[in-house]
């Protein structure tokens, strides 16, 4: 039902420029309203069934002319014909615009936020993202995720297919998850996007290639020419003891180490957050001696602070053996330690696996298999230990 149809276009541009203060009906439901203090606006007056009068605003007449407040008076009048309320269709536009557009940066950033919480620190070292920001943002990155085709992620990866294949596979892995992630808010996505962009890039060429290690032969060597002076050197002297990765070992804090036990937060280990358990550590009285070296240079409980940040960093020990020109690095010892215990000790694969904090069998035997096998696992440690010190004879 309409107020005010009859008479069409009785308003000119000179009246409207001149109109003293008052309501003017144009005609088909538009009037033009002029306040007290002269400011002029377009109000398109409708009625729905079953609702009162109501009034939709157009726009300032400065900025609005005759022609296009009829314009838009007739788009109101449309709406009202087809049931549609326009202020409540205005609002909603108004919702609809202010969200995020669908681009992949936009989506893959709110994937990741919804991810952060299965991630080691919430993710804030930037591994999880940093596939997607070097190898897939710059080329679809202000693409419409409804947009994407598979040889669009192709043409992102091919250049690293093959020469860097497990970078090119986690980019792919996490754009697979942020068009999942899209799908689950309602997008019009191609959810096997990623398993057809494999199809197209085929078969990767490229070798997998083992981190470099010292043979367990010459870790004696290795070790022994490291200083008891140096945060990093004290450090890499650790890692070596227990078999740890990087990580938990520059990250260590004197409140996880209990007389010769060091339990290593979940937090800090390999594996899914909220999923890795925390893992105990038997200490050998050399670790413990490094321990006890380590915690005179200690600053606000950890064993190797760094010089501007809580702890050194995750390649000061690497840059140790790199200034060698070594190829092996840090990592590699766990390699060194596995070796030894395969080749000269009668241990269990299990235990084996559990000195380097390798899980083995499925999700159903580990949850009825709680032990970490410590007992079996100490001896063990202070035998490497003998061997890393020279001690031939208890190797």
């Amino acid at each position: 039902m309409w107020i005010g149809l009859t008479h069409w276009n009785r308003l000119t541009a000179k009246f409207v420029e001149t109109a003293k203060p008052g309501k003017y009906c144009d005609g088909a439901c538009l009037y033009l309203a002029v306040n007290k203090r002269g400011n002029k606006s377009w109000v398109l007056r409708f009625k729905l069934p079953g609702q009162k009068t109501r009034e939709k605003g157009l726009g300032s007449a400065k900025t609005v002319t005759l022609q296009q407040a009829r314009a838009r008076a007739a788009e109101g009048r449309r709406l009202v014909a087809e049931g549609i309320d326009p202020i409540e269709k205005s609002n909603a536009d108004k919702i609809e615009s202010s969200r995020p557009k669908p681009t992949l940066s936009n989506i893959a950033l709110l994937a990741f936020e919804s991810k952060k919480a299965e991630l080691k620190g919430d993710g804030e070292n930037g591994r999880w993202f940093s596939p997607l920001k070097h190898h897939i943002m710059p080329r679809l990155g202000n693409v419409s995720v409804e947009q994407i085709m598979p040889a669009d992620l192709q043409g992102c990866l091919a250049p690293i297919w093959h020469s860097k294949s497990d970078t090119a596979r986690k980019a792919l892995n996490r754009t697979n998850i942020v068009i999942r992630h899209a799908a689950a808010l309602g997008l019009s996505v191609d959810v096997t996007l990623a398993e057809k962009a494999k199809i197209l890039l085929g078969k990767s060429r490229h070798e997998a290639k083992h981190i470099p290690f010292i043979p367990w032969q010459d870790v004696p060597a290795f070790y022994q020419s490291l200083n008891d002076t140096d945060v990093s050197h004290l450090a890499l002297k650790l890692l070596i003891l227990t078999g740890l990765r990087t990580a938990p070992v520059i990250s260590a804090h004197i409140n996880e180490i209990d007389g010769n036990i060091w339990t290593v937060p979940g937090a800090k280990m390999k594996g899914r957050l909220g999923e890795t358990q925390d893992f105990r550590v038997p200490l050998s009285d050399e670790a413990l001696r490094v321990i006890e070296r380590a915690k005179e240079n200690s600053k606000d409980g950890y064993l190797f602070p760094g010089k501007r940040q809580p702890t050194i960093s995750l390649d000061s020990m690497a840059a140790i053996m790199r200034k060698r020109g070594l190829e092996a690095r840090p990592h590699g010892f766990r390699t060194s330690l596995k070796t030894w215990l395969s080749e000269t000790q009668q241990v269990s694969r299990d235990v084996s696996e559990m000195v380097i904090s390798h899980q083995t069998g499925s999700r159903i035997e580990r949850a009825y298999n709680r032990t970490d096998y410590f007992e079996q696992r100490l001896p063990l440690m202070i035998r490497w230990s003998m061997h890393s010190l020279g001690d031939s004879g208890q190797s």
